[in-house]
C-alpha cells in the first residue's frame, strides 16, 4: 500500500499520507458514483514531506465518490464520502 487518505469522510479537501518511491508519477482520479471523472491530479512524489493535500474539492456535489491511485505499476481503490 503506497498511500493512505487521513480520513474517508472530506469536505473540500483530502490529505493523502504517500509511501511511495521518491520521484516517481503519482496520479489521482476522483470519481462520482455514476463513474464520471470529476477531478484528477498528477504528480511527481514528494522527497521529504510524504504528506499531500488535494484542495479544491468544494466544487464538488455532496455525495460517494471512487478514488483511484495509481504509482507505477501500483493501484489502489477506495471510496469515499463527501459531506456538509
Amino acid at each position: 500500500m503506497f498511500a493512505k487518505v487521513k480520513s474517508m469522510v472530506f469536505i473540500d479537501s483530502l490529505r493523502l499520507h504517500l509511501n511511495a518511491k521518491t520521484d516517481s508519477s503519482f496520479k489521482a482520479v476522483l470519481k462520482d458514483d455514476k463513474g464520471s471523472v470529476c477531478s484528477s491530479m498528477e504528480t511527481i512524489m514528494p522527497s521529504e514531506n510524504h504528506e499531500m493535500e488535494w484542495t479544491g474539492l468544494n466544487t464538488l456535489p455532496y455525495g460517494v465518490y471512487s478514488l483511484e491511485l495509481s504509482n507505477g505499476d501500483e493501484e489502489m481503490k477506495m471510496r469515499l464520502v463527501k459531506r456538509v
